[in-house]
Parts: C-alpha cells; structure tokens; sequence
C-alpha cells in the first residue's frame, strides 16, 4: 500500500495537469497516474495549437510539455497505469485506487480526467492521416484549411454545427451523409442553417470508403450505399465528427453518468460522490477545448482542497472526539442560528467534555447533506463521535431536550 495522498488526479492531459499545478501549488500531496507512456492527453495530438490565450503559435506537444514542465515545478508526482477500480472506505472519506496490474494507491480526494476519444471508424487512411489532414476538432484546426475544400463525415449536431463554422475558413465543405437526400441527424434549426450555407454541399447516402493521400491528404474514395458504386472525390481535408467515447468504463456504476457515458458534474466539478471530482472532455459540457479543461482542472483542485479541509475538520472536532459534540447547522442570514450558536456555547462553557461545533451549510454542503439538513437552525449531538439526538430548532427552549 503507497502512501496517503491528497489528491490523485487519473488522466495526465490538459484538464489532469492544470488540476495537477492548482493542487501541488496549495502545498496538497498530489499524484497524477497516466496510462500513456507520455502525458498530454488528445491536446499533444494537435499538430499546431493557436488557440490557446497567451500561447501565439505552438504545437500541441509543446504546450502540453509546458504544462508537465510547470507540474514539475510544484513538486507533484506522475506514476503510470490504468485504474481500473476505485473503492472507498466506510466513513466515505479515504479511497483505495487500484490499477489493472494491481498497484494500488489511497487518496483522500479524487480528480477523473481520463478524457474522451473520438469515435474511430477504422477507414483506410484514417489512423495514417491523422493531423496530416485528418481532424475531429473545427474549432482547433480550421484556420489551417483557408480557402481549401474540406469533406466532413457525420450528420449530427455536432457534424452540422461545425460545417457551419468550418465556412468561414474554407471554401467548400462536402458533408457525406449516409441518410437519403434531405435527411439529417441534426436538430431542425442547425439544418436549417446548413441548408441555407452555399458553402456547404451534400452527398447523400454515401460513406467515406477510405482517405488517400501521400504525405497529406489528397482525396477520399465513396461508397453509394444504394447502388455499391465507389466515386472519388477530390479533398484537401477530412473532418471526422461521429462523436466521442468517454473513458469511464472504471467507474461506471459508482459515478453518475450520463446515457452516454459522461460525468455528471455541478459548477465546482463535484460528481455525486463526495471527494470525487471529473474535469475536461470526461465531463458533460458544453466545450471540450483545452481552455476549458485547464478551466475545469483548476476549479476541481481548489475545490478538492476545500473538500478535504471540511472533512478532516469534521473527523477531529466530531467523529474522532470522545465527549460530547453539539453540531450547530447554521448560515449567517439567519438570525434565529445565531442565537442558538450563543445558547450552546453559554451551556457548554467550563465543561471540558462537551464543545460546540458550527457548520455553515452553504460553505460545508457536503456534511450538510449527509445528516440531511434543508433548513437551519439544526443542532444534533454526537457522544463519542455517534449521533445520539437531533433538534430541528423552532424555539430555543428546545435545545434543553438536547441534554
């Protein structure tokens, strides 16, 4: 068994690193475990990277090395593997990783960013010209096809939405739709915007049969799904957009995800299970960029942090204590938690055994939650660190029953 760490961060890409800088930086025990002989994640797959702010012109690789280079810096950890379990102790705090080859690690805080990988349909070419003319990210590489044609392999929103944008660089996008004229799979509206781009044209029920190319891409060879016959059509570019698979096989089961297999997760990167976290393409959002998972990264480290200093307050102050513990649930707009907070702390006062204990349920959600407290004020006592009486306070005369 390794040692205790705050925060094991499960992915070394760009969300995993910058949650990586945050944690080591706020001095928490921080190891980032990496299932890839390099880190860097689909970010140091991009042969060029223009759009990161502050960055001008870089390749993917590098800016995923300045990444490591300033995780190094802070001092945190990189071990390699592939977690393939997560279990967690009974009092929900401490969490066992354990990898396919049996390594094991603990942590009392978790940060998920294993990623997602674009769907692969395995057409000739596709693996051979990847970032040589291949792309799954408009957003990332269009500005490289400027007045070229493009082909774009998909019908979804996703496909449809980003023809659209791929029409203020190129010339001309080719969409290949496997669907009978007219049909798509996108939403009325984003159909409805392509239809009307003169930019965009459409090859119906038809499949991109394999991309060809010397050292880039020159063309693709079609499929007419209806009639066999294989056509060629002249491309400077193929842009893949057939959707994503979240890598969440590990935890699936434990974390709520979505039906498509992403994590769910609120404005703190928390999942459903305190302690552990999920940034980056792994996450259910909006944009999957490396912005946004730096972004993310950052957020679920200080977020962490503050997690493990809520809980470690409540081992030593409640469950670890051996007298009498009277837990105020309060929040500062109430008045009426105030003058509970007065009252107890006047009845324990010179009673070396007994303590008063306030949590303020907006800035320690998790522990409010777990003793299912809406409303405040809420006293409950805790004897040797096992809940033995709870007051929902109406009048302060009630806290007379807690003794």
């Amino acid at each position: 068994m390794s040692e205790l760490y705050d925060v094991i961060i499960i992915g070394g890409g760009a969300g995993g690193m910058s949650a990586g800088v945050y944690a080591a930086r706020g001095k928490m025990k921080t190891l980032i475990i990496e299932d890839k002989r390099n880190t860097g994640g689909q970010a140091a797959t991009t042969s060029e990277m223009e759009n990161y702010p502050g960055i001008v012109e870089a390749t993917g690789p590098q800016l995923m090395d300045m990444f490591r280079e300033h995780c190094n810096k802070f001092g945190v950890e990189f071990a390699r593997g592939l977690v393939s379990d997560i279990t967690i102790a009974d009092d929900g705090f401490i969490k066992t990783l354990t990898t396919s080859k049996g390594e094991t690690y603990q942590t009392k805080s978790i940060i998920v960013a294993t990623g997602a990988t674009p769907r692969i349909l395995g057409i000739t070419g596709e693996s051979e010209f990847r970032g040589k003319g291949v792309s799954y990210c408009a957003t990332c590489d269009a500005d490289f096809y400027e007045e070229l044609d493009v082909v774009v392999v998909g019908s979804g929103n996703t496909a449809v939405e980003e023809s659209v944008f791929l029409t203020k660089f190129v010339n001309k996008v080719t969409m290949i739709v496997l669907h009978d004229q007219g049909i798509l799979d996108a939403d009325r509206t984003a159909q409805e915007q392509a239809f009307a781009n003169d930019k965009i044209e459409f090859v119906w029920n038809s499949v991109v049969e394999e991309i060809c190319g010397d050292e880039l891409v020159t063309g693709v060879k079609l499929k007419h799904l209806k009639t066999g016959e294989i056509s060629e059509l002249s491309t400077d570019g193929v842009f893949m957009f057939v959707g994503t698979v979240p890598k969440t096989d590990f935890i699936k089961g434990q974390v709520a995800l979505t039906p498509q297999g992403y994590v769910i997760t609120n404005e703190k990167q928390e999942t459903n299970v305190p302690g552990i976290f999920a940034v980056g393409d792994v996450t259910d959002k909006f944009l999957r960029q490396v912005v946004t998972a730096a972004g993310d990264g950052a957020v679920a480290a200080v977020a962490a942090d503050r997690y493990i200093e809520e809980e470690e307050n409540w081992r030593k102050s409640v469950s670890e204590f051996g007298g009498t513990a009277m837990v105020a649930f309060w929040n500062p707009l109430s008045k009426e938690s105030l003058a509970v907070i007065n009252q107890l702390e006047q009845d324990c006062k010179d009673k070396p055994d007994q303590r008063v204990v306030t949590i303020d349920t907006y800035k320690s959600q998790n522990i409010a939650n777990r003793f299912s407290v809406s409303e405040v004020p809420v006293v409950i006592r805790f004897d040797a660190g096992q809940e033995a009486k709870r007051v929902d306070v109406k009048d302060i005369a009630e806290l007379d029953t807690l003794y």
